[in-house]
């Protein structure tokens, strides 16, 4: 697997920072937006369950399963964004992601922060 299919995050220079921290250094929070997030619910695919109960019988990576679960946060975090900027955002602070299993039939996942108007000092 390549770092493309298990890492995520943010490039350079995005147009909504999001940070885990509850402030940004070299920004001032000029206005708190409020609450923001992002979820989705993702099944998990037949073929891959058998995979792995099989591979939990002898150890190791749940590789399909990661891929899975690191395109659900992505996706997860991609909304948050989307929602931060259509509220006028640039920022999201106290970043978080919230894992759940929904039902037994999949995975939920939640992205949250705060979105706020950053400007730099």
């Amino acid at each position: 697997m390549g770092i493309d299919e298990y890492g995520g995050g943010q490039g350079p220079e995005p147009e909504v920072l999001v940070v885990t921290t509850n402030d940004v250094p070299g920004y001032h929070v000029r206005e708190v937006i409020g609450e923001v997030f992002g979820l989705t619910v993702r099944s998990r695919h037949v073929g891959s369950q058998i995979g792995a109960g099989l591979k939990s019988i002898v150890g190791g990576e749940l590789r399909g399963l990661t891929k899975t679960l690191v395109q659900t946060r992505n996706q997860a975090m991609e909304r948050l964004v989307e929602q931060a900027r259509a509220r006028g955002a640039n920022g999201v602070v106290a970043f978080r992601f919230d894992v759940t299993e929904a039902a037994d039939v999949g995975t939920e996942v939640c992205a949250y922060g705060t979105a706020v108007v950053l400007t730099r000092e």
